[in-house]
């Protein structure tokens, strides 16, 4: 999927937005008006070949240069730990080669954000294999921002229904997966979105982001580590022997 603006018009600050913590991985361009690009492919190819090749698309596409990009915001996660590592080692990269300012957003905040005007609170869940969700919990305000409710958690979907005892809008990937139980165990407490609004998208990364800018919350390339949550089965491994 690719959309690109027909008249180019750049309201400062501009931002470069990489989400890449699931299958369906993407990439936009933001600015403090609208959505000014964005490209999004499903597909078996890893994440590394991918990635640099659609943010060169769609800056060649958008006829924009590194000096145009205010900051890169990147998907921190919770998510696929591949695609985390290979995600923010590449914006790592990028911000450092351009002294561009390093921003980061949480996955589950990132998937809750297209729905912040709700009238019910919204749970962002994220299937994390091994019969567990990431999961978290947040409350739309009336200026259309999110509060949250929980921190990310990682848990099994039948402890995420206990906490949820309101109506709640459910969304992500971990959502569908595990509907049926959810439906059974929350009954009319429980809404769904359609499918596809369900999965996140790099330019809910780069709404978010314009925030952060403003308020000159960035990262230290050099410091900045994805949220895991839960230990990589590596470091699993790591620590028996």
């Amino acid at each position: 999927m690719a959309q690109i603006a027909k008249t180019l018009i750049l309201n400062p600050p501009v931002i470069l937005a990489i989400e890449n913590t699931g299958m369906c991985g993407s990439v936009a361009l933001v600015c403090s008006s609208h959505c000014i690009g964005e490209h999004s492919l499903q597909t078996k190819l890893t994440h590394s070949k991918r990635l640099l090749s659609s943010v060169t698309y769609l800056m060649e596409e958008a006829q924009l240069d590194w000096e145009q990009i205010d900051a890169i915001a990147v998907s921190l996660g919770p998510g696929s730990f591949t695609g985390l590592r290979i995600g923010l080692s590449t914006v790592k990269g990028l911000s450092l080669a351009s002294s561009i300012p390093l921003i980061g957003i949480s996955t589950l905040e990132a998937m809750a954000s297209p729905f912040s005007y709700a009238a019910c609170q919204i749970c962002s869940i994220i299937d994390a294999r091994k019969k567990e969700v990431y999961a978290a919990l947040f409350q739309p305000e009336m200026n259309g921002t999110l509060s949250r409710l929980s921190e990310d958690l990682v848990l099994s979907p039948e402890d995420l229904a206990a906490k949820i005892t309101a109506p709640t809008l459910l969304v992500g990937d971990g959502a569908e997966l595990y509907g049926d139980m959810f439906k059974e165990e929350l009954g009319q407490n429980v809404i769904f979105p359609p499918p596809l609004l369900s999965f996140p998208r790099a330019v809910h990364i780069g709404h978010l982001g314009l925030s952060s800018w403003e308020q000159k919350n960035f990262l230290d390339p050099a410091s900045a580590a994805p949220i895991y949550i839960r230990p990589s089965d590596a470091e699993i491994h790591a620590n028996k022997k």
